[in-house]
């Protein structure tokens, strides 16, 4: 496994020090041939993924620093890392620091990283990708705060998480996972995914167009809002929840979700949230 990191071998550096605030800002530029997936997993910043006709994985990484003063400013540049591995046929971005727990399970973006550690040090470090993809590569992408993730053009599968923030991908293929906290989850395809997937937030809109050619099994479940619909469905029976005998008494659990047929059927994919609407749209209408 070959191990970089965002030094100054290949960044461009721009300082701007005020009477008691010290910015900086980085950028560098790296081309990697072969790989099948990208992992980026951020903390602060957005990741723009764009798919293209070409061989290699293109990543450009903006790396902006505001602190206290000059001296924080320094140590921002040596306590904030960016890591940049290749296992396999994937490249691995990792944004590391104070501020992550370095569980070796790899847990949550909740359990994993302390933002309160990160702004008790007196500085902020924020990291913005673009990135070119061909448009195959499998994209796991996170980041936490002050971001948003967009892909567009790309038709690989995906699993992809925002936390304090929206994700809208456009003109995609591909199945997968995408998750935002507290955004809105939009979603456009060019070709309706052909395995199980799921599009979820707790406190934002869900929104996924597809083609007019749709076939589906399709579970919904919303506590504050509506769902809507421009195919034709038909309900599906509730699922079957399951029991359990506990200390002489049988529990009942169920999943809440309620099952529409579009189509003739197919995968499976799940809509959730707790505030905001779910929308499946006809991209044909």
């Amino acid at each position: 496994m070959r191990r970089l990191s965002l030094v100054a071998a290949w960044l461009v550096c721009a300082s701007l020090v005020a009477p008691a605030i010290a910015q900086q800002q980085e950028s560098g530029h790296r081309t990697f041939s072969g790989a099948k997936a990208i992992d980026v997993d951020s903390v602060f910043g957005s990741i723009h993924v764009t798919g293209y006709d070409g061989a290699g994985i293109e990543l450009d990484a903006r790396r902006t620093v505001t602190a206290d003063n000059a001296e924080r400013a320094e140590a921002a540049r040596q306590e904030v890392k960016l890591d940049i591995t290749q296992p396999a046929d994937a490249v691995r971005v990792y944004v590391d620091g104070p501020f992550r727990c370095h569980c070796e399970d790899r847990p949550s973006f909740r359990s994993r990283n302390n933002m309160s550690e990160h702004g008790r040090r007196g500085y902020k470090v924020v990291y913005d990708f673009e990135i070119r993809v061909p448009r195959n590569t499998a994209l796991y992408l996170a980041t936490v705060n002050q971001g948003q993730i967009r892909t567009e053009k790309t038709a690989g599968d995906f699993d992809i998480e925002n936390i304090n923030g929206g994700v809208e991908m456009d003109d995609i293929a591909g199945s997968g996972r995408v998750y935002a906290l507290n955004g809105k989850v939009s979603v456009t395809y060019v070709k309706n995914p052909e395995r199980s997937s799921y599009f979820g937030s707790l406190n934002g809109a869900v929104e996924v167009w597809f083609q007019p050619n749709l076939s589906a099994d399709v579970r919904v479940k919303t506590f504050n809002g509506a769902i809507y619909t421009d195919f034709p469905v038909i309900y599906l029976p509730a699922s079957a929840g399951t029991t359990e005998r506990r200390d002489g008494k049988f529990l009942y659990h169920s999943n809440d979700f309620q099952g529409i047929r579009i189509g003739s059927g197919g995968p499976e994919f799940k809509f959730e949230n707790f505030n905001g609407e779910i929308i499946i749209r006809n991209r044909g209408k």
